[in-house]
C-alpha cells in the first residue's frame, strides 16, 4: 500500500487546525504520514500543535524559528516527505473522510490527479459521493483551466514526478507562490485527471481584519507578488501554452484586481514602473484580443507613460462606475452620491436621522431628535424611512434609498443611526457620525464570533469599514463598553451616559401615561399585559438580509388559560421578515411587531417573555418579572453565537423551556418575582447603572453642544 505524505504548514490558524487535522487522520485511506510545519505561529497555537501531533504516531511536527511563508513550509515538507505521494492541505481547510482513497485509487499512471475544491464558510461540509459512479475527465491542452483559482490544492502528486522536474515554491513571495509550483508541473506533464468526487473544502476565513488568509492580504502585496511572480515565470520558460495561460490571467487580475487598486489614484505610484516591465512581456496578439479601453491603458502602461496614464485611468474609472450605475436605479444613484452629491459644499447645520433601516421612527434617534426640536437647536432634520410616519416638528422625510436620500446624506453634517449605513457611502470630511447603537450584548458580537452562520458571510470585513466611520458609540453600561471597544476594534469616543431611549422608562412610567398609551395602542385597559419579543436566528433566513422565524410559543394553550386575566403583545425582531396568521387569536394576541417605539411597548406591559434578545437589558430597568423562554438554548448558544454572561447562572427570572414552564411561570408570578429577587437587584446594579433618564440630553451636548 503506498503512502500519502500530507504537507500542511501552519501560521496562527490555532481556530482552524483541529477540524484540519480531524479531517486527515479520519481518512478512510490510512497509510499516510502528516507533516506539520509551525512555520513561527504564535504561542497559543504552537501549544496547541504540540498537544495535538501526540494523538496520532502518523503526525511529524516541525517548527521554524523564524517565519519562512508558505512556500518555505512546503518546501521543506517535500524535503521531509517519506511518501511515494505528495498532498499539500492548508491549515483552515479540511477533507471529507474519502478524499484520499478516491485521488489514490484513482492516479494510477498518470503524474498528478486534481479533485474538486468547495469554498465553504463553515467548519463542516458535506460531499455527496456516489460508490462506483466516479467521473473523470482528462484535461490535456485544457490543464491549466485547473489552476485558475491559482491553488495546489487537491492535487495529488507522485513525489519521483516532483523530484525529477525539480519543482519547488517561490519562498521570497508572500501571495499566489502556488503558481510557482503549478505551472511547471503542468509544462512537464501531459494530462491531469479531474474527479469531482475527491472534494477539498476551502474554509473562506469570515476575520480578514484580525487573522487574514493570504488570499484576503494586503492588495499592494498581492499585486505587487503576482508581477512579479508573471515575470519571473514568463523569463524561465518557453512554452506555448503555459504563456498564453500566463498572459491571460494577468490581464484578467489586471481588470478585476489591479483597476479596482487603482481607483485611488495615489495607488497607482508605487506599482507603474513594475507595471511597466510586466505588460511588456505580454504576447501583442492576446493583447491585441482585449477590448477597446484595457488596450488603451496597456498602451500608455508600456510607454511609462505616468501622467498619461492616471489621466485615462481616471476618465475610464468613471466609465467604469457610469456602467454599474445605469444596471439599476438604486445604482444610479450611488454613483451620483460619489461622483456629484459629495462635491457640493457640506451643510453643517443638516442632522440625517435613520432608525433600524429606515423601518421605523424610534430607538436612540427618535429622543435625540425629539430633545433637539423640544430645545429649539438651531438645525434642519432629514429622516430616513421606508415609508412616510406622523413626527413632531418638521423634518424632512426620505425613503431609504431615493434620491433624496442619497442627496441628503452626502451634504448632511451629522449623521445619527442605531444600525450601520451603507459599506458603499464615502464619509465625507468634516462629517460627523453618532452611532447610537441598539442594545446592550448578550449574544457575541462581530470580532467576538467565530463562526458566521447568518446570510452575510462578509458580516466582520464589512463592520469593520462601516465602523471606521464612527466619531461617537453610545454605550449603556460599563460592560457594553469593555465589549464595544473590542468586539468593534473600536478606538474613537463612547458616551457612557446610557441609552436615550431608556430615559422614558425613568420619566413617563406613570399610571396617567400608560393608560393613554394603552388606549392609543387599541389594547383593553381593564388587562394586564406579556409582552413575547424574541430575538432573530443567524441560521434561518431566506436570503442576505431576509430572516424568517418559526414561533414555538402555544398560543393556543396560553389563551386557554390567561385570556380573562391577560393580552399578549408580540414584538418580533426587526430583521424578521414573515409575517405570522395570528387572526385566530383575536382578541388575545396583538402583533405589534411593527409598531415603532418598543419603549411605550415595556411601560404598557407587566411581564416580559423574551429569549436571547437585549431587550431584557433595557426592560429591566421597570424592575417588572421577566421570564426566558429558551427552548433552544444549548445549540444558540454553543453554536449559533455563544453568549458573554452565563444566562444560566445571571438571569434575572426562570429560564423555561417550553409552553407549559411558561404557564406554570406566569400563573405563579408572584413568586417567580421573590425566587429571583437577588438576582434581579445584582443584575439592575450591573447592567442599569447608567440610565437615569438624562442619557439623552447628556449625549445631544456632547456631540451637537449645548442649545
Amino acid at each position: 500500500m503506498e503512502k500519502v505524505s500530507v504537507i500542511i504548514p501552519v501560521y496562527n490558524t490555532e481556530d482552524y487546525i483541529k477540524d484540519c487535522l480531524n479531517s486527515v487522520m479520519e481518512q478512510t485511506y490510512t497509510n499516510i504520514e502528516i507533516l506539520l510545519v509551525n512555520d513561527n505561529s504564535n504561542k497559543e497555537c504552537t501549544l496547541l500543535l504540540e498537544r495535538i501531533s501526540k494523538q496520532d504516531s502518523r503526525i511529524q511536527l516541525f517548527h521554524f524559528q523564524k517565519r519562512g511563508g508558505v512556500g518555505a513550509a512546503r518546501n521543506f515538507g517535500i524535503e521531509k516527505a517519506n511518501g511515494d505521494f505528495i498532498y499539500f492541505l492548508d491549515s483552515d481547510d479540511y477533507l471529507p473522510n474519502k478524499t484520499l482513497e478516491i485521488l489514490v485509487k484513482n492516479i494510477k499512471n498518470n503524474n498528478m490527479i486534481h479533485g474538486k475544491i468547495k469554498s465553504t464558510y463553515f467548519n463542516s461540509g458535506m460531499a455527496i459521493i456516489l460508490e462506483g459512479l466516479y467521473k473523470i475527465k482528462t484535461y490535456s491542452d485544457e490543464k491549466y483551466n485547473l489552476i485558475k483559482n491559482n491553488l495546489v490544492n487537491n492535487f495529488l502528486f507522485k513525489k519521483e514526478f516532483i523530484l525529477d522536474n525539480k519543482l519547488f515554491f517561490f519562498e521570497d513571495v508572500e501571495v499566489y507562490t502556488d503558481l510557482t509550483f503549478m505551472v511547471p508541473a503542468l509544462i512537464n506533464t501531459e494530462q491531469v485527471p479531474h474527479i469531482k468526487e475527491a472534494v477539498y473544502f476551502k474554509r473562506k476565513r469570515n476575520d480578514p481584519i484580525t487573522n487574514p488568509s493570504l488570499s484576503q492580504m494586503d492588495e499592494y502585496i498581492k499585486i505587487k507578488d503576482f508581477l512579479y511572480i508573471y515575470s519571473t515565470l514568463k523569463n524561465i520558460y518557453n512554452d506555448e501554452l503555459a504563456n498564453n495561460f500566463l498572459d491571460e490571467h494577468l490581464l484578467n487580475f489586471y481588470r478585476k484586481d489591479i483597476v479596482t487598486y487603482f481607483k485611488q489614484s495615489e495607488n497607482i505610484d508605487p506599482l507603474f514602473s513594475q507595471l511597466v516591465k510586466t505588460l511588456k512581456k505580454v504576447d501583442t496578439k492576446i493583447l491585441g484580443d482585449q477590448d477597446f479601453i484595457l488596450k488603451r491603458e496597456a498602451k500608455k502602461i508600456i510607454k511609462g507613460d505616468i501622467d498619461k496614464y492616471k489621466k485615462i485611468n481616471s476618465r475610464h474609472q468613471w466609465l467604469r462606475e457610469l456602467k454599474g450605475g445605469l444596471k439599476g436605479r438604486r445604482r444610479f444613484y450611488r454613483f451620483l452620491y460619489n461622483r456629484l452629491f459629495i462635491k457640493l459644499p457640506i451643510k453643517q447645520e443638516w442632522v440625517f436621522f435613520e432608525s433600524f433601516l429606515g423601518k421605523s421612527y424610534s430607538d436612540n434617534s427618535k429622543y435625540i431628535y425629539e430633545y433637539m426640536i423640544n430645545n429649539n437647536m438651531k438645525f434642519k432634520y432629514i429622516w430616513s424611512l421606508n415609508e412616510k410616519k406622523d413626527i413632531p416638528g418638521t423634518p424632512i422625510q426620505v425613503k431609504r434609498f431615493s434620491l433624496r436620500y442619497f442627496y441628503y446624506l452626502a451634504r448632511s453634517g451629522y449623521w445619527v443611526s442605531n444600525s450601520r449605513l451603507p459599506k458603499y457611502l464615502t464619509k465625507r470630511e468634516g462629517n460627523i457620525y453618532l452611532q447610537t447603537w441598539h442594545g446592550t450584548p448578550l449574544k457575541t458580537l462581530v470580532f467576538d464570533i467565530k463562526d458566521i452562520y447568518s446570510a452575510d458571510p462578509n458580516y466582520k470585513k464589512n463592520f469593520f469599514v462601516q465602523s471606521r466611520r464612527w466619531d461617537y458609540l453610545n454605550s449603556p453600561n460599563l460592560y457594553s463598553s469593555e465589549i464595544f471597544r473590542r468586539a468593534f476594534k473600536y478606538d474613537g469616543r463612547m458616551l457612557e451616559f446610557g441609552y436615550p431611549r431608556n430615559d422614558i422608562l425613568y420619566k413617563k412610567n406613570t399610571k396617567e401615561y400608560i393608560l393613554g398609551l394603552k388606549k392609543q395602542m387599541n389594547i383593553p385597559a381593564n388587562k394586564k399585559v406579556i409582552l413575547y419579543a424574541p430575538t432573530w436566528r443567524d441560521d434561518e433566513f431566506y436570503g442576505r438580509g431576509k430572516y424568517k422565524f418559526n414561533l414555538q410559543l402555544d398560543l393556543e394553550k396560553l389563551q386557554n388559560e390567561f385570556e380573562d386575566e391577560y393580552i399578549i403583545l408580540l414584538r418580533m425582531h426587526y430583521f424578521i421578515a414573515s409575517q405570522m396568521d395570528i387572526s385566530e387569536f383575536e382578541g388575545f394576541v396583538y402583533d405589534f411587531s411593527d409598531y415603532d417605539d418598543i419603549a411605550e411597548l415595556y411601560l404598557v406591559s407587566d411581564i416580559l417573555i423574551t429569549d436571547y434578545s437585549s431587550v431584557f437589558f433595557d426592560y429591566a430597568n421597570l424592575q417588572r418579572p421577566i421570564l426566558f423562554y429558551t427552548y433552544d438554548l444549548k445549540k444558540y448558544r454553543d453554536k449559533l453565537r455563544g453568549f458573554y454572561i452565563d444566562l444560566e447562572k445571571e438571569a434575572p427570572g426562570p429560564l423555561l423551556m417550553n409552553t407549559d414552564e411558561v404557564l406554570d411561570a406566569v400563573k405563579h408570578i408572584e413568586d417567580t418575582k421573590k425566587k429571583y429577587e437577588y438576582k434581579y437587584r445584582a443584575f439592575y446594579e450591573r447592567f442599569c447603572e447608567w440610565d437615569d433618564g438624562n442619557a439623552t440630553e447628556n449625549t445631544v451636548k456632547s456631540v451637537f453642544g449645548k442649545e
